[in-house]
């Protein structure tokens, strides 16, 4: 059983975005923020990203003939397929400790690159990360990957509501729910407000469980008879299968308290290893209903997925 490790051979930065980046050999990897001097550092989950040097070596073996940076990459390190790592593993680099928090990401336009290869590795083979503990990494260091002994489970909320993504109504249904699961102990990556669209909330929704690799997503608002409201259909949209207890169960407690709970069409799926549920849009629906099942569901994510990093206990990672 050998440690998954491999050796940096590049530490590349840009002052500015859309610039390709250029390799400077080292650099500060500052926790919370990423690398200094790196136009994309900031308090969000894709401070740092990561290429694999023998995926570059494979694509260039076409004919693209890119360099180190030119994918827009920071750290390129031989040795470890990133695509196969889950997000949540850590990466450490003598005192530098990286979080993967993505998979790959959505290319929305054709860089140079795609354009003279017809295709680009960084969408499906990069990763991104935060910096959870600061330090200086250096081409020719080794990185190890590492897995803390404590789980942590991660979340995202997702609300939906037109007058809230207009402006014309505050958003206190997706505030609550954050405190709630913070309060359960669980590590919310994102809180996201969009309109009743239900492509853009299905895209959302595959974004937060493949790419982002959330255990839990938890969406309030939509479930109603609206023409507007379309959150089931897009939840269904995304589903791999569908966990119909958990939807029941809301329904079954609610119409305790209102008969109007009948009403409401969430749903609860699971995509991969996520799992996806449905809450009603009011406030006080919200805290009733996450009140009842919140207790529970960690053994169902346990089941699904198990235990994920926090980077405060880390240790090797085997085959």
């Amino acid at each position: 059983m050998e440690t998954v490790a491999g050796i940096v051979k590049a530490v590349c930065i840009s002052g500015s975005r859309g610039v390709q980046k250029q390799n400077v050999n080292s650099a500060l990897f500052q926790e919370g923020f990423g690398v200094a001097g790196d136009a994309h550092g900031g308090n969000w989950h894709r401070q740092v990203s990561l290429l694999s040097y023998d995926k570059i070596l494979r694509f260039n073996e076409l004919g693209a003939g890119v360099d180190h940076g030119d994918f827009g990459e920071n750290l390129v390190v031989e040795g470890i397929d990133f695509r196969k790592l889950p997000v949540g593993l850590c990466l450490q680099c003598g005192e530098a400790v990286l979080e993967i928090t993505q998979i790959g990401k959505e290319c929305h336009t054709h860089c140079q690159i795609y354009q003279k290869m017809g295709d680009c590795i960084m969408p499906r083979e990069g990763v991104f990360a935060r910096v959870v503990r600061g330090g200086i990494i250096s081409v020719g260091d080794t990185m190890k990957a590492v897995r803390p002994m404590e789980t942590r489970f991660r979340a995202a909320v997702l609300t939906l509501s037109d007058k809230g993504a207009r402006g014309e109504r505050e958003d206190q249904s997706g505030p609550l729910i954050r405190s709630m699961l913070e309060e359960a102990g669980y590590c919310v990556e994102a809180e996201v407000l969009l309109a009743d669209e239900q492509e853009e909330i299905k895209n959302t929704l595959l974004d937060l469980a493949d790419r982002r690799q959330v255990h839990l997503v938890l969406t309030t608002g939509g479930t109603g008879f609206s023409p507007r409201d379309v959150t089931p259909e897009a939840t269904m949209d995304v589903a791999g299968r569908v966990a119909p207890g958990i939807a029941e169960a809301i329904r079954a407690h609610s119409i305790q308290i209102t008969g109007r709970a009948m009403l409401g069409r969430g749903v609860s799926v699971i995509r991969g290893s996520t799992l996806i549920i449905n809450l009603p849009g009011s406030p006080k629906a919200v805290r009733e209903s996450l009140a009842y099942i919140l207790p529970h569901l960690g053994h169902g994510i346990e089941v699904l997925r198990g235990g994920v990093a926090d980077c405060a206990s880390a240790a090797p990672i085997v085959e």
